[in-house]
């Protein structure tokens, strides 16, 4: 009986062929937690009484979710964080580094790897080929400590793309296609694996964007095949030497098949208050919007920021709008300095964010007043998400957030 990718690389880290169902426990390479989760992190791993780390060079801290502090507590917790990774030799992510899920890919995470992190989006790195899963603070603990894990393999869905999209339409709108299709529950606990030409033809950075939101149907993973693309990507970053693949086996077995056609995804919108809550933006050209958010894990790189600039180049953003704009790391937004992004971003009256997640996690940076609108780039619209249980936030690409942030309603053109 064949493997599929997720059952080969936890295969290799179990030292077993195993499949779905399976309860394994297998060696990880990379742990990562963040400034929301990392205080507990350590205070589960000094109860465990172990003296060093497993892996200190590739056990990673982030600060990042509060970046900068807003307040005391918080800067407290933040404290707690740069004084384990000094006695511990964990590596330290700080302010304005950029979101754990972006400085994961740039820098620590290689293809056929097992990243297990106290974040929900950690599944991002399984664009890289990664077998790359959220866990609890006291998992990620026992996993710093031991080098290890305990998991259930997952079986998996295939997500198979063909076709090519029409103009201006990515891979956020193919995401909140998919959740939207089979739900926010809809493969919960399954491992999806992305392949068809589509996927094959699409960038690195649309493959993140897809490998992110994997969670917001429920899934433990989102996963591709390591190809030349990926190959590239390693070496801008310096890491070509890390590059190796595996693929499937041809007779694989997959709990369910998803085919889709890129050229039916229609520009696509996630309303208040649940992801699988989607409509064409066809639909709400009635709903006029506070705020506009680009940035985040999920399209906050610098390919996302080019196509928000392409869009508000020598124009201003509604006066009735506020827009927020966040690069997702200390690289991204280099870069678009040095493209001269910000500058259009500032002449267009946008608000310039430092890197980190920004008004995504509600506790900083466009908190929303009561009844407010936010159209935003990022991945999750719960009630509350940004903040304010009374503020109402829909999801869309880049390129309609550009547009809603010109016209002062939802709009992709």
């Amino acid at each position: 009986m064949g493997l599929t990718l997720a059952e080969k690389i936890i295969s290799e880290h179990a030292g077993k062929e195993v499949h779905a169902g399976e309860l394994v426990i297998a060696n990880v390479d990379v742990t990562a937690v963040q400034d929301g989760t990392g205080p507990l992190t350590v205070q589960e791993f000094k109860k465990l009484g172990i003296p060093k780390l497993k892996n200190p060079e590739r056990s990673i801290l982030f600060i990042d979710h509060a970046s900068p502090s807003p307040r005391k507590e918080l800067s407290n917790t933040h404290t707690v964080l740069r004084e384990f990774s000094k006695e511990y030799g964990a590596v330290l992510s700080d302010v304005g580094a950029g979101v754990c899920h972006q400085r994961l890919v740039e820098t620590f995470v290689n293809p056929c790897e097992i990243l297990v992190g106290a974040d929900s989006h950690t599944c991002t790195s399984g664009a890289l080929g990664a077998f790359a899963t959220g866990m609890g603070s006291t998992d990620i603990a026992v996993a710093m400590a031991l080098g290890k894990t305990w998991l259930k393999v997952p079986a998996t869905y295939k997500i198979e793309v063909t076709g090519k999209f029409k103009k201006g339409i990515c891979s956020k709108d193919l995401m909140l296609h998919l959740i939207g299709m089979i739900g926010a529950d809809g493969a919960t606990y399954k491992a999806l694996e992305f392949c068809g030409e589509t996927i094959e033809n699409m960038s690195m950075s649309e493959r993140f964007t897809l490998a992110n939101m994997a969670v917001e149907a429920g899934a433990k993973a989102g996963l591709f095949i390591a190809d030349e693309k990926t190959k590239e990507f390693l070496k801008s970053r310096g890491r070509e030497d890390k590059f190796r693949t595996l693929k499937p086996d041809s007779d694989a077995v997959y709990e369910r098949i998803i085919r889709i056609n890129a050229e039916d995804i229609e520009h696509t919108v996630s309303c208040p208050h649940t992801v699988d809550n989607t409509k064409p933006v066809a639909a709400l050209k009635d709903i006029k919007v506070n705020q506009v958010f680009v940035g985040t894990c999920t399209n906050g790189r610098i390919e996302d920021l080019r196509v928000v600039a392409e869009i508000l180049k020598g124009k201003t953003i509604n006066p009735d709008v506020r827009m927020l704009i966040c690069p997702a790391s200390k690289d991204v937004y280099l870069q678009a300095l040095a493209e001269g992004l910000i500058t259009i971003f500032v002449e267009a009256n946008a608000t310039i964010l430092p890197p980190g997640c920004g008004p995504c996690v509600g506790v900083h940076a466009g908190t929303l007043a009561d009844g407010e609108v936010c159209l935003a780039t990022q991945n999750r619209n719960f009630q509350g998400r940004m903040g304010n249980v009374n503020g109402f936030i829909y999801l869309a690409s880049p390129y309609v957030a550009a547009y809603t942030a010109l016209r002062g309603y939802i709009a992709a053109e």
